[in-house]
């Protein structure tokens, strides 16, 4: 079964369009709103990969956001806006990042943030990916737990 996302991309005419994503998005009132943490590059033992490599880690950071995701009952293309924490205050760090998490996103160009910031959390890390997703759900659980129609 596959299932269209309610995320709808806003391109502005009156702004620039050097921009690679669209200036806003929106999604229905009764979307159920995913809030992840940033997704790190961690593997699965909680170890820093591609460490000096900031499209590496983004890469892995993009892998991570994706299970996240799936783990939430939503894909990438349910994201409805995205925060990308490089550290570094290099332009060419932050764009080396920014590249690769925007083919990952392809044509569902979300609003995003790029940032450059002194320091993240893990030993050797250089690159996190705050994200926000909506999807509209087949069923409705109710309060108790159990799914409703």
């Amino acid at each position: 079964m596959t299932r269209t996302s309610v995320v709808s991309l806003i391109r502005s005419r009156s702004l620039s369009d050097v921009a690679e994503y669209a200036y806003a998005a929106t999604a229905p009132a009764e979307s159920r709103l995913i809030f992840l943490a940033g997704s790190c590059p961690l593997d699965e033992h909680g170890n820093t990969v591609a460490v000096g490599d900031f499209a590496g880690q983004a890469a892995k950071a993009v892998e991570n956001l994706r299970t996240a995701l799936a783990d939430a009952g939503a894909s990438i293309e349910d994201v409805i806006s995205t925060r990308v924490l490089v550290a570094s205050a290099r332009q060419e760090d932050l764009v080396a990042a920014w590249g690769v998490v925007r083919d990952a996103f392809g044509e569902h160009d979300v609003p995003s943030t790029l940032m450059g910031v002194t320091v993240l959390g893990y030993a050797d890390q250089l690159v996190e990916i705050e994200a926000v997703a909506a999807v509209l759900d087949a069923t409705t659980p109710d309060p108790a737990g159990a799914p409703s129609a």
